[in-house]
């Protein structure tokens, strides 16, 4: 049986679409120079992932002179929002309360970081909608 596709980019994919968010449309060789910057990757393979991308829909591509341009296609805040989604349902059967607290306990924020999580606990309920991009 073939296996299902996945909808949330893979950690590799989601390295190459942090480099687009920040840069913005971008040639496969400015985003390896990036993401050499943290360990080296070999040009073919950085041009083999961005294109699976693309057929995947997760980038755009459009030619420009002898080169590719490539964009992502949806926003970090989408993106992000899709992964986050998928991980609610799928390891925490929709419950966003155990999905907090194992974050908390995960990551052990700062005090800062309780305080800004604590105001946007409060914006929402203030709203009853999700806070904004931010």
């Amino acid at each position: 049986m073939p296996r299902p596709k996945q909808t949330t980019p893979t950690a590799g994919e989601l390295e190459v679409l942090k480099v687009l968010w920040e840069r913005g449309p971008s040639t496969v060789r400015d985003v390896m120079n990036e993401l050499n910057q943290t360990r080296p990757r070999a040009y073919t393979s950085v041009m083999s992932l961005m294109n699976v991308m693309a057929d995947k829909g997760l980038l755009e591509r459009k030619p420009e002179g002898r080169a590719f341009i490539y964009e992502a296609k949806r926003t970090r805040d989408k993106t992000l929002g899709g992964i986050l989604h998928d991980v609610l349902g799928r390891a925490f059967g929709g419950s966003a309360s155990s999905l907090v607290a194992h974050l908390l306990e995960e990551s052990k924020p700062s005090s800062e970081e309780l305080d800004a999580i604590r105001r946007t606990l409060a914006q929402y309920e203030d709203t009853d909608q999700p806070p904004g991009d931010g």
